[in-house]
C-alpha cells in the first residue's frame, strides 16, 4: 500500500534559513515543483514584507499557492490542505516531484497527517470569552480539560479559547478529539528536511533580511494595501511587518521604531518555529549551504 503513495520532499525550518533557495537548487537538479507552505505567502499584494521568492527564482521552477487569495480572505489550515494535495497530485500526474517548502509548521502536519474533526468556530461563544482575562480563561480550562490546559499559558489566548470553544459545543474536551485522531494518517511517503543554523547567525540573517525589505519597498507596499481598503483588523494585516509598518503610517511610531519592532517579533517568531519543529518526528537536520551535496544526494537516493 504505502508504494502507492507519492513520494515528497518537505523542506522547513525558521524563517530566513535559506529554504526557499536551496528548494530551487534542489528543485532543479530533480525536475521538481515547489509547493508553499508559508501561511503568509498565500496572500497576494504582500510580497516584500512575506519573503516571497524573487522573480528570477520564480521564473527558474514552477511555484505553486503564492498569492493565490486576497488579504480579506479567510484561508486555513484546511484551506491549504486541500489546495497543496490539489497541486501534488498535479505535479505527480506530470511526472515531476513535489518539494513542500515553508515555515508554517501547522500547515505541514494538516497536509501529511490530516487535521482534528472538531466543532467549527462559533461567533457568539468567542465574543463572550474574549471578555475574560488570560488567566480566567486558562482557569476554566483546567476545570474541563486538564490536559490541554497544562500545555498552555494564560497569554495563548486564540487556543484557550478554541478549547473552551469545543468544550461548550460539544460538551467533550479538545485533547479526546486529539487523541482520536492522533495524528496517525500519513497520506505520502515524505523526506523531511530543515535546515538548522546557529541561533546568532540566524538572528544576523533576520535582521539583514528586515533591512533589505524595507529597501525593497515595504512602507509603499503596506501602504498600498491600506489604501485599497484592507484595515488592520485583517488577520493577514496583523502579521509581522505589516502590523508594525501599519502602525507606523498611522503616526503611533517612528519608521526606526517600527524596524525595531520587526526585528524583534521575526527573531521571536524564528525561536518558535524552532521549538515547533524539534518536536516533529522524522526531520533531518542539515546545514545549508555547506551541506547541499549531502542534501542532495539524500534527495536523489529517496526519489530513485
Amino acid at each position: 500500500m504505502s508504494d502507492e503513495k507519492i513520494k515528497l520532499l518537505v523542506l522547513s525550518g525558521p524563517t530566513g534559513s535559506g529554504k526557499s533557495e536551496l528548494a530551487v537548487r534542489v528543485a532543479e537538479r530533480i525536475g521538481g515543483e515547489i509547493v508553499n507552505a508559508d501561511s503568509m505567502q498565500v496572500y497576494r499584494g504582500m510580497d516584500i514584507g512575506t519573503a516571497k521568492p524573487p522573480a528570477e527564482a520564480l521564473a527558474r521552477v514552477p511555484h505553486h499557492l503564492l498569492s493565490i487569495v486576497a488579504p480579506d480572505q479567510n484561508f486555513t489550515a484546511s484551506d491549504f490542505r486541500r489546495e497543496a494535495a490539489a497541486a501534488i497530485a498535479d505535479i505527480d500526474g506530470r511526472g515531476k516531484k513535489a518539494i513542500v517548502v515553508g515555515g508554517t509548521g501547522l500547515y505541514i502536519r494538516a497536509l501529511l497527517e490530516g487535521l482534528v474533526d472538531s466543532p467549527t468556530a462559533d461567533p457568539e461563544l468567542r465574543l463572550q470569552f474574549a471578555e475574560l482575562t488570560g488567566e480566567e480563561l486558562l482557569r476554566r480550562l483546567f476545570l474541563v480539560d486538564p490536559e490541554t490546559a497544562s500545555r498552555l499559558h494564560a497569554n495563548d489566548r486564540v487556543r484557550l479559547i478554541r478549547a473552551l470553544e469545543v468544550f461548550n459545543q460539544t460538551g467533550r474536551p479538545i485533547s479526546a478529539f486529539r487523541s482520536e485522531h492522533a495524528f496517525s494518517g500519513s497520506y505520502y511517503r515524505t523526506l523531511k528536511m530543515a535546515i538548522r543554523v546557529e541561533r546568532p547567525e540566524l538572528y544576523r540573517r533576520i535582521d539583514s533580511r528586515v533591512e533589505q525589505m524595507l529597501q525593497d519597498g515595504l512602507v509603499a507596499e503596506v501602504g498600498s494595501l491600506l489604501a485599497r481598503g484592507y484595515g488592520t483588523e485583517l488577520k493577514a494585516m496583523r502579521s509581522i511587518g505589516y502590523k508594525e509598518i501599519s502602525a507606523h503610517l498611522a503616526g503611533e511610531t517612528t519608521l526606526d521604531e517600527a524596524v525595531s519592532l520587526i526585528k524583534r517579533d521575526t527573531r521571536r517568531y524564528a525561536k518558535r518555529q524552532m521549538t515547533w519543529f524539534c518536536k516533529e518526528s522524522e526531520i533531518n537536520w542539515l546545514e545549508y549551504p555547506e551541506s547541499f551535496a549531502t542534501i542532495l544526494a539524500h534527495v536523489i537516493q529517496f526519489f530513485g
